[in-house]
């Protein structure tokens, strides 16, 4: 009887754990590189075609909530706070994001000069504030993260609705609440403003539908860092040398 009080008394005051939208790694790496080719196709369109393929455009618009699922995802792993996960992403999306800038500007198309910085550093941005929003924060670090994502939020591609969105995404991939889902999807609606139309929305059934498949894909770890760089200065070399 002793033995049962302890262990009711023990479930009692254990702190509620919100439970984790749960995906398996073959799943979320395939669900990356659907996003990837989603994302390499809208770049084709944009930089080859002039953006003349409607359709083109409108898929490319579910890379980045795509993208921001499979961040956020990772960022709620057990122990990745303590684990430094969130620091490694950064250095790794400012490495491969620094290296992106040169063919990302050569490409053009850029509001001014540099600016709005690559995709990655929307990324590294969100991160960043996922971090200080992450373990028991104070007032100092929601400050913190507030600053972060007015200022970062003002520098890179998609601006704060993308940052939201992936907040987000971080918040209801560690609970599934129905007010984190209602602010995933006003925040990929939100994307509107900058895309011009609602079709980051049909990322949502796509990451919901995740949880519920088991797909066989290798991770590629460095893969995805190494690509963004890559298909762009691709992309540049073909308008450069192949008369686009």
């Amino acid at each position: 009887m002793n033995r049962v009080q302890s262990l009711s008394a023990a479930v009692r005051l254990a702190p509620s754990v919100p439970s984790r939208h749960t995906v398996s790694s073959g799943t979320l790496e395939a669900l990356k590189w659907i996003g990837v080719v989603l994302m390499t196709l809208d770049h084709a369109n944009k930089y080859l075609m002039h953006g003349a393929n409607h359709a083109a455009f409108a898929a490319g618009r579910l890379a980045l909530p795509i993208f921001l699922f499979v961040l956020a995802y990772n960022l709620t792993r057990p122990n990745a706070r303590e684990a430094g996960l969130h620091a490694r992403v950064i250095v790794r999306l400012a490495f491969f994001g620094s290296i992106a800038t040169v063919p990302f500007v050569a490409l053009g198309g850029l509001l001014h000069g540099w600016w709005p910085l690559n995709i990655l550093f929307t990324l590294l941005v969100t991160t960043a504030v996922i971090y200080l929003l992450d373990g028991r924060t104070t007032w100092h670090g929601y400050l913190a993260a507030g600053l972060v994502f007015i200022i970062g939020g003002s520098l890179v591609e998609y601006w704060w609705p993308a940052i939201a969105l992936g907040v987000a995404l971080w918040r209801w991939c560690r609970s599934e609440s129905a007010l984190a889902a209602f602010a995933v999807v006003l925040c990929a609606a939100s994307l509107a403003f900058i895309n011009g139309n609602f079709w980051a929305l049909a990322s949502l059934p796509l990451i919901v539908a995740a949880s519920r498949v088991d797909v066989r894909c290798t991770r590629a770890r460095w893969a995805f860092y190494a690509y963004y760089p890559a298909h762009l200065a691709a992309l540049y070399a073909a308008i450069r040398f192949g008369g686009s």
